[in-house]
């Protein structure tokens, strides 16, 4: 199972000057339990935002730069190359960006989506693709509201691809 996760605005915003927009410790709880313990793929500018390898998960780089190297991580010089090093995993989890994203839904490697939808419009320079409802059915949703840890509206929400 491959599964893209995200958290996007309600206008798909992602990130601005490569950085995330808004901070939801909810958000973050979540996509640590979800993920610990399998693969996460990223592309190279994700990963440097990041900036380090995430315990106890296996970190997938994709760059086109065949000299790229970091400690603590494998390196893929494509989403296809990376999907074939993490395999043996039942949970591929595919965590940006943009355009990893874009590709991996256009080119239909992902069987399931698992966004976090930010109740909120922002600035950004970089967006999640436009979810088209005719490819993904929505199976789960759960919606929260703002409190002092978390500014803004969020919700859950897993989505499946629609067999054709």
């Amino acid at each position: 199972m491959v599964t893209i996760i995200a958290a996007i605005a309600k206008n798909n915003a992602l990130g601005l000057n490569n950085d995330l927009i808004w901070h939801l410790p909810a958000d973050l709880k979540r996509f640590k339990k979800v993920t610990t313990g399998h693969h996460i793929l990223m592309g190279r500018n994700t990963f440097e935002s990041i900036g380090r390898a995430l315990p106890n998960r296996t970190t997938i780089i994709i760059t086109r730069n065949e000299k790229y190297t970091h400690q603590g991580c494998l390196i893929a010089n494509s989403v296809e190359q990376a999907l074939e090093m993490a395999q043996n995993d039942d949970k591929i989890f595919i965590i940006g960006g943009a355009q990893i994203y874009k590709y991996v839904i256009e080119n239909n490697f992902a069987d399931a989506l698992d966004i976090t939808l930010v109740h909120h419009e922002f600035e950004a320079d970089v967006f999640f693709p436009e979810i088209d409802e005719s490819v993904w059915e929505r199976v789960e949703r759960e919606d929260f509201i703002a409190d002092g840890k978390n500014k803004f509206d969020y919700s859950f929400i897993r989505y499946k691809k629609i067999a054709n």
